[in-house]
């Protein structure tokens, strides 16, 4: 079945996280993507373990499960792009390419006749996604950053966790790299924006996408909130600034999430926790009204649910159509009856190492195009070969030669 990006090829000059998970998503739909790498070493990630990928027999390889995350669907092609005939292999390749993804810092690529400004001149329908941390111009252009960095500069920090009055308050990060995978997203986004853009036109353009715009894009009603009411956004550990309730409780057992968003579930929130006074309390008839007595009504709501287990109350309220639900585990996430159904967990078979590599199911689920799962992440060069015969035409001696004086 043809794929929705079926005769489109990249080129991946990426790696870590937000360049490669951008080029995932185009793989997961279709297109053809060469990812170069260093000889020898590879993508950053290829070594951030363990645990690492085991062969049959049960010894670890060099790849990373970290790796494994974010580069199914490729082809690995090690080049040197540091000397002057690497260049000119990833030149050819780019000649060919309607898409090429990099996060380079500012100006590097430039260096080695790579940029923009050099592709496009021979390839003027090429899309060139640069992915950096802080973008292209501004006095932090030429900086270097890391997720970590971007959730702290672009805000995201100073909303998350709990209130600096509360033990164990202060700062938090989240769990994910969150700002990798939000950028890696809205690459994807602007790539499939301008390849649209292409087809009207039949040029190329250049996409600046970076991690700090990302981020503080995130900060969304949070910023909003700020713009309209100059109020200063502050932690509040798992309650959210404009609902109540909203956030997490602990019930006789465990942990469970309420997430009450109107006055309907409200009011059958009310009735589930045999509390009818508090739908008619004049401190709590309104979103606003709540708001303004958070602490009061979190307290109330607290001893309610305080007095049933997390699945009690997880069937109660689902009864009556309140969101609600457990705080999961990775294992329990696998095991919930709805992400098997959906399965959200695949293996992918035909790996080198000769058993099947496990993976995430894409969320993207196109009804005429699906996405399939028949290429794992590639080992370091594992495409080598066939991408220099195909695209760039080399005979098995140039190969050979290339091999010997470690370009490839």
């Amino acid at each position: 079945m043809r794929k929705a990006l079926t005769g489109i090829r990249v080129l991946d000059l990426s790696r870590i996280l937000a360049g490669p998970w951008a080029t995932q998503n185009l793989a997961d739909l279709g297109a053809e993507v060469i990812k170069v790498e260093r000889p020898g070493v590879g993508d950053d990630t290829r070594s951030w373990g363990p645990p690492f990928v085991k062969d049959l027999q049960g010894n670890e390889t060099s790849d990373s499960s970290y790796y494994l995350s974010a580069n199914r669907g490729k082809k690995s092609v090690t080049i040197d792009i540091a000397t002057e005939a690497g260049q000119a292999l990833v030149r050819t390749i780019a000649d060919t390419a309607d898409i090429l993804v990099e996060n380079y810092k500012v100006g590097d690529l430039a260096r080695y006749g790579l940029s923009w400004q050099d592709l496009s001149r021979t390839n003027p329908r090429l899309i060139y996604c640069s992915v950096t941390g802080f973008g292209q111009e501004g006095p932090y252009a030429k900086l270097p950053g890391y997720d970590y960095l971007f959730q702290g500069l672009g805000g995201l920090m100073s909303v998350t966790g709990l209130p600096d009055d509360q033990p164990g308050g202060g700062p938090m990060r989240t769990g994910i790299a969150i700002c990798d995978a939000l950028t890696g997203g809205y690459a994807t986004s602007a790539i499939l924006a301008a390849l649209h853009q292409r087809h009207a036109t039949g040029r190329g353009q250049y996409l600046d996408i970076a991690l700090m715009d990302c981020a503080v894009a995130l900060t969304s009603y949070h910023a909003m909130n700020y713009f309209v009411g100059e109020r200063l956004p502050a932690r509040l550990g798992n309650g959210h600034p404009n609902i109540v309730p909203y956030e997490v409780f602990r019930c006789s057992d465990k942990h469970m999430i309420v997430a009450v968003a109107n006055e309907s579930q409200y009011r059958k929130f009310c009735e589930a926790i045999d509390r009818p006074d508090l739908a008619e309390s004049a401190d709590f008839v309104s979103s606003s009204k709540r708001l303004l007595n958070r602490d009061r009504l979190v307290a109330v709501i607290s001893d309610e649910l305080a007095k049933r287990t997390a699945d009690e109350w997880t069937a109660l309220f689902q009864q009556r159509g309140i969101p609600c639900g457990p705080i999961n585990t990775i294992p329990d996430v696998f095991n919930d009856p709805h992400v098997v159904h959906r399965q959200l967990k695949v293996d992918i078979p035909h790996h080198p190492t000769g058993r099947p590599v496990p993976s995430l199911r894409s969320p993207l689920r196109l009804s005429d195009s699906p996405v399939d799962y028949d290429m794992p992440p590639p080992t370091l060069g594992q495409h080598t070969l066939d991408v220099l015969a195909e695209i760039c035409h080399c005979t098995p001696e140039q190969i050979s030669a290339l091999r010997e004086q470690g370009i490839v």
